[in-house]
């Protein structure tokens, strides 16, 4: 169980580096710094920017559980009795 959730764990953490780097830049940040900051005055997101921003919040939810998770079994398996 253990070698799952990290294996799992190791994943979410993968897709959780490509799905933020996927995101456009707001500005006010590093990416003003790289020339991000040149966008447009629309306000609204795109259908994609809206999905992908489901699909990382959905990611940082799995990968959140894998951690507690983990600790929790950690904790049990070898005696947290601090």
């Amino acid at each position: 169980m253990i070698t799952a959730l990290t294996v799992l764990l190791i994943m979410t953490s993968l897709l959780m580096i490509l799905l933020i780097l996927l995101h456009k830049g707001r500005g006010g940040g590093l990416s003003d710094m790289f020339g991000g900051g040149v966008s447009s005055g629309l306000g609204g997101s795109s259908v994609a920017e809206r999905n992908l921003d489901r699909i990382t919040v959905g990611a940082g939810m799995l990968w959140f559980v894998c951690v507690v998770g983990l600790g929790l079994l950690m904790k049990f398996k070898y005696g947290g009795s601090n």
